[in-house]
């Protein structure tokens, strides 16, 4: 009987300690996994509706992608750029207009502004009150737009070319890749 009761007192220490052992191994893993750097996603920060999302680019202290309040004016968001650098151009851009959400904003430096064909210079296919003509803007001008890009602006331009100019702002809604939304935003922007 001392046998077994040895060996069942020895099968029991054995089983007190594969528990404590499973236990200290679970407590350690669990910190392990504490002492690891999480996994970090990111995820959109959702914007209240009337937020703007503008890209400022250019002659500017800061350049980058800043949100700002519905209403705001290109001023405030050369502002939130930190403002223009000594080599902007004074005078490149209206400051008082009004921003749309998705621009982009750039900031010419001197040397830019005086290579390129002032407002309203014929074939610059922008009219001394900054709008965009749709009709006799170049590339360069249509790209100018917020969200036309090198392939929309070529979509404009083949769309006036094969159906001549256009007659109406609503038009521009024909033209692949436009839809209302973007026709909204660009509206305001362009004239005939």
């Amino acid at each position: 009987m001392a046998g077994t009761d040895a060996r069942w007192r020895l099968g029991a220490g054995a089983a007190v300690l594969l528990v404590l052992g499973a236990v200290a191994g679970g407590v350690a893993q669990r910190m392990m996994q504490d002492a690891a750097p999480a996994t970090i996603v990111a995820e959109p920060v959702a914007t209240a509706a009337s937020d703007l999302v503008v890209d400022v680019q250019g002659a500017v202290a800061r350049p980058g992608v800043y949100r700002l309040p519905s209403g705001s004016r290109v001023l405030d968001a050369l502002a939130r750029a930190g403002g223009t650098s000594a080599e902007a151009a004074p005078g490149a851009l209206n400051l008082a207009r009004p921003v749309v959400d998705g621009e982009q904003l750039i900031v010419p430096t001197a040397e830019e502004a005086a290579a390129a064909p002032p407002p309203g210079a014929p074939g610059s296919g922008v009219g001394a009150d900054g709008l965009v003509s749709l009709n006799r803007a170049d590339q360069a001008a249509l790209e100018s737009l917020p969200r036309v890009g090198p392939s929309l602006a070529l979509a404009i331009i083949a769309h006036r070319d094969e159906h001549g100019p256009f007659t109406d702002l609503a038009q521009l809604d024909d033209v692949p890749g436009i839809g209302p939304a973007l026709l909204a935003t660009l509206t305001p922007l362009v004239t005939l």
